[in-house]
């Protein structure tokens, strides 16, 4: 495969916040990846860094084999549509699809009128007086109808209704399979964006948590329910990363796939399993590696502010 992006050792730091701590991975072309994580773990800054609307305090990012800053030839082949985008004050719609014609080598102005239909956007109100949903409409179309060879979501489901996320995400894949491009969704509804990611990093705290194929990562962790003191001997010598008793009921989630001897003693217990959603594990996952961190809570609270 061809690496689109490759990230080596990068950190950033705002004075006392460490935003981005020693991250590296890489971005594989056409494939549609999901940058997950809680508000403060460093995904828009990560973002920001590589489209070159920030700058790094250290370390390596690579786009197209290239340094994307000031780099118009790397910079014609990335979108990056982000909740903070700003317009001027009489914009209207029409004027930041025509900007979006003139930069984006690829752009499809009958797909961009098709999705202004579906998410019924009114065209004549200017971009500042539209409401959070039909703002986001607007950024949305930009990243769909650019068609760049890379392109960032941030947040993008921001302010629109289940009916709307659910065109953003039916449009996305059926564009995807006739025009394939890199693409780099981050969002806090992991489990509606689950079945579009191909691969799943999860950044915790600044660093990279996880990196994996989605279906690799669906099958690292089980819950198993029953009896605490059967939970208990089967648990032993296994990662936990999540543990709720009610009375002499446990449920424990364990990191690992289950064998089928592991299975049968488990029926053996009276236990019972359950597979671990992406959202689940993301979510257990990031509890887990934050308990011996604790320290670093102030870069979360930072990163909510200026950081993001």
């Amino acid at each position: 495969m061809t690496a689109v992006i490759e990230v080596n050792n990068l950190t950033k730091r705002y004075r006392e916040t460490l935003a981005l701590d020693d991250v590296s991975f890489t971005i594989q072309k056409d494939r549609i990846y999901g940058l997950l994580g809680r508000n403060g773990a460093g995904k828009t800054t990560a973002m920001s860094i590589l489209t070159a609307q920030n700058f790094a305090t250290s370390g390596e990012v690579r786009v197209f084999g290239q340094n994307p800053y000031e780099n118009a030839g790397v910079l014609s082949r990335i979108c990056f549509v982000r909740e903070s985008q700003k317009y001027p004050d009489d914009a209207v719609p029409r004027h930041a699809f025509r900007t979006a014609r003139l930069f984006f080598p690829h752009w499809d102005q009958d797909f961009a009128d098709r999705l202004v239909e579906e998410f019924q956007l009114p065209m004549k109100k200017t971009i500042k007086k539209l409401s959070r949903g039909q703002l986001s409409a607007v950024g949305v179309i930009i990243g769909l109808a650019s068609r760049a060879e890379i392109t960032f979501f941030d947040e993008p489901y921001l302010g629109l209704d289940a009916v709307a996320r659910q065109i953003f995400y039916d449009r996305l894949l059926e564009d995807y399979a006739q025009h394939p491009r890199t693409v780099i969704l981050s969002s806090h509804l992991i489990d509606e964006v689950s079945n579009l990611i191909e691969r799943v990093i999860v950044v915790d705290r600044g660093r990279v948590l996880l990196d994996d194929d989605t279906d690799a990562v669906r099958g690292r962790a089980t819950n198993v329910v029953g009896d605490a003191a059967a939970v208990d001997a089967f648990i032993r010598d296994r990662e936990v990363i999540h543990r709720e008793s009610l009375g002499r009921v446990t449920s424990v989630t364990v990191l690992g796939t289950l064998t089928a001897a592991d299975r049968d003693g488990l029926a053996a217990r009276g236990l019972e399993i359950a597979p671990v959603s992406l959202q689940q594990l993301i979510v257990r996952l990031t509890q887990h590696a934050s308990e011996p961190r604790a320290a670093h809570a102030p870069a979360e609270a930072a990163e909510k502010g200026a950081v993001r």
